[in-house]
Order: structure tokens, then sequence, then C-alpha cells
């Protein structure tokens, strides 16, 4: 059974979420429904990450198996033809070698958040981009994101419903800089905590506010405390920008050594790549 790797760009605007909801649109169901008509097969896409209700993709990470082999650009165009006219479309189509995971393949994933920092309202970015109109100091927020680089207890700036067994994680970079108006915030790590990225990002705002400074996100961080968090950024600046993956041959390795442990006799029965 041939196993796409689909590249996926959405808007979030009109979806809960990338996961599929029983009352809800969401990205992943758009997909799904796509797939169906012109394979006519049901599937069940997995995904690189579970992007929240009106959290934005440039790069989504999604894998999808189909019964018989397709040329990888007859799937993205196909897709492509049968999403419409939802704002989501496959920007890249490959069949992948065997044991590739969206999810499980993934070893780092990167986030931008885009700040509109001006006075007027916005016009074409509504939706897009966070409004913040107080002159923010960026480099002073870039400064303040160092803090957040390493590994860390993250309990501060995850959600209470987050459902992640352990708070802790490690980020690898996490860039701030000004574009013209904008503040763009950039990070990776090789997975994030729910409401991780945005509760980060209006922490720091709060730097670029000048209201906190360096110390104060050292001290929020060590509080491991959710209280201790800053105001949330909003889902409209938050992009999944990039999904890195292991090489082919790890992969490959991977899978063969999990079937051997399948076919040995101790082999638990939910053994799970």
């Amino acid at each position: 059974m041939p196993r796409y790797k689909l590249t996926v760009e959405y808007d979030g605007r009109p979806f809960s979420g990338w996961q599929r909801q029983a009352n809800a649109p969401s990205v992943q169901a758009v997909i799904e429904r796509a797939v169906r008509a012109f394979s006519g097969e049901e599937v069940t896409i997995g995904g690189a990450g579970r992007t929240d209700t009106g959290v934005h993709a440039t790069g989504q990470v999604c894998h999808v198996d189909l019964s018989r082999t397709w040329p990888a650009r007859t799937v993205m165009g196909a897709i492509n033809f049968h999403c419409q006219p939802a704002p989501v479309i496959v920007l890249d189509a490959e069949e992948m070698h065997e044991g590739f995971d969206a999810r499980f393949s993934a070893i780092r994933r990167s986030y931008r958040y885009r700040i509109q920092n001006r006075v007027p309202p916005l016009t074409h970015q509504r939706g897009l981009a966070w409004h913040v109109k107080s002159d923010l100091d960026a480099d002073a927020m870039h400064a303040a994101a160092q803090e957040f680089v390493g590994h860390h207890d993250f309990t501060t700036f995850r959600h209470t419903r987050c459902q992640a067994k352990s708070p802790e994680k490690t980020l690898d970079e996490f860039r701030v800089y000004r574009e013209g108006e904008f503040v763009i915030a950039e990070c990776s790590s090789r997975s994030f905590l729910h409401n991780q990225v945005r509760s980060m990002v209006g922490s720091l705002r709060l730097v670029g506010d000048g209201k906190w400074g360096p110390g104060d996100v050292t001290k929020a961080l060590k509080a491991r405390d959710r209280n201790a968090c800053g105001p949330v950024a909003p889902a409209d600046g938050l992009y999944l920008t990039r999904v890195d993956y292991r090489p082919a041959e790890v992969d490959i390795q991977l899978k063969k050594d999990w079937q051997a442990r399948k076919a040995a006799p101790e082999a638990e029965d939910d053994a799970e790549l």
C-alpha cells in the first residue's frame, strides 16, 4: 500500500483546527473528503502537528495511504481540485519509503508568529497577524527569547488542558526580529506543548512593551506555574512553517526492528514504532 507525504498550506480562519471533529470544520476533514472524491477510498490521514482553531500553516505535513499507486503529481492535483473552495492547498506530494510517518518520523517543527506593529487597524492582515499598537522593541524581545532556548520545564507556558505526558521540552532556536512594521518571532523544536508558542510570544510582547525584562521571563519559566505566564497571543499570527524529518534509512531500519519485535513470542500486542 503506497504512502504519500503531503506538504500542506492553509488559512486557519474557517477551521476549528487541524484535527477532524464531529461538529466543526477541520483541515483534516477537508483533505480526507478530497482524497475520497478522487480515489473512492475512505482514508484517515496522519498529520505532523495538531494546529489549533484559527492557526495557519505554510508547511504542515501529513501522510495518506492509498490502495493503488498514483503519480505524485496526480495525487497533488486531484486533492487540490477537490479541496476547493476551502482555503487548503497541497504544495507538494511525494511517495514515501516504508516506515515514514508524518508525526513520528519528524525531528523538528518550526513555527512563525507575525505581529503587525502599527497604530492603524488591520485590513488585509486581519486574522493573519496580531495587531499590536504600541511600539515594540524587537531587539529586547529577541534577547529575552534566548531564555527559552534549551531544555526546560515549560509548565508556565502550556495550556492547563495540555495532554502531553511531560512539560519538559528542548527549544532549539528562538529568533525575534523586525521586518518593516512587522515583528516576527520564529522558533523550532522537536515538539511543542499545547499553546506553548502563543504563550511565549504573549510574554515576549510584555518585554517589547518595556513591562518585562529578560529576568521576568526567566522568573516566569522557573515558576512552573501557569499563573506566571503573560497574556496568551491570539491564534491569528501563528503559522506552522516547516517540519524536518530523519533520514529514510533510519525509518526503514526502525520499521524492520519493530516488525522483528512483533514477530517475537514475547512481543507486546500494543508495541508501537
